[in-house]
């Protein structure tokens, strides 16, 4: 199964912003589109005919008006449903240049620690009205795109910050967590130290120097601000990694275990099995019979 990293081309480099109308009049097909993924957060709004969406774990049946949201890095897949002419409004951002120092404390909310963001959208069935305001904002966003009036990059920023706001506000699950302490501009170095190395040696100690903390200062640190302890943390994102190749590659778990970090497999299966309730294996299949 082929999987790729889908480039995003803004349309203004300081926005991070790239729109599109999407629009197709082919028949459904019953093949599967790529799996594909990205660093930036998407939206999706359908304003004519059926879009489906699908990630690894859910699938969203769009009509008219509806939206839904995919998160940073989450691997998925989009295609028209049923006959006519299918039309929907797609907006790619990246989530960093919207946090300027007033913003910087919310930062650990959206950056999917726990949860991918789109576990979000349920919230979008639940609240018609939280639907409707949430549409209304990218349809802003999609006039000033399209129409680039004087002042549309401010437009655009207030208008990303809105939907920001209004995901805070929505959330009553607890997807966006806050952080409960520390200094977030440290938190998003080591997150960020760790996305990186996540395939390679990550150390702790190293992660204790880019904090500028002592080992057992950063230990209590970490586990304070992110309800994880370091090593936990690391391994759930090297987890997220094994999740997305077992559905689109054939190889072997114990391979794929280790080109996502894993360097002990017995200690990787049992990670696996307690997140997920299965072996890798099993959860494969089941997402191959999805």
């Amino acid at each position: 199964m082929d999987i790729f990293q889908e480039p995003i081309l803004y349309q203004h480099p300081q926005l991070c912003i790239k729109t599109l109308d999407f629009v197709c009049s082919e028949e459904e097909s019953t093949e599967i589109s790529a799996w594909h993924y990205h660093k930036e957060i998407e939206f999706v709004m359908v304003m004519q005919g059926l879009h489906e969406i699908r990630t690894v774990k859910r699938n969203y049946l769009l009509a008219p008006g509806d939206v839904a949201i995919v998160g940073s890095s989450q691997l998925h897949y989009g295609h028209k449903k049923g006959s006519g002419e299918m039309k929907c409004f797609v907006l790619h951002f990246d989530l960093e240049p919207y946090f300027d120092p007033a913003m910087m404390s919310y930062y650990r909310h959206f950056s999917e620690i726990h949860h991918p963001l789109d576990e979000l959208n349920d919230l979008f069935t639940e609240d018609p009205e939280f639907k409707a305001k949430v549409a209304g904002i990218l349809y802003e966003i999609r006039q000033e795109m399209q129409e680039k009036s004087k002042g549309y990059e401010i437009a655009a920023s207030m208008h990303i910050k809105h939907l920001l706001l209004l995901l805070l506000r929505a959330d009553r699950r607890g997807i966006l967590e806050p952080a409960e302490w520390g200094d977030a501009d440290t938190l998003k170095r080591i997150i960020d130290y760790v996305d990186l190395n996540l395939t390679d040696r990550i150390s702790m100690e190293e992660a204790s120097r880019l904090a500028g903390m002592s080992y057992t200062y950063f230990s209590k640190f970490f586990k304070k601000a992110t309800g994880d302890s370091f090593v936990d943390y690391v391994n759930l994102r090297r987890l997220r990694i094994v999740e997305r190749m077992l559905i689109t590659s054939d190889q072997s778990v114990a391979v794929l275990a280790e080109q996502a970090g894993f360097v002990n497999s017995s200690h990787f299966y049992k990670l696996f099995k307690r997140q997920h309730g299965c072996t890798p294996n099993e959860y494969r299949a089941k997402l191959k019979q999805a």
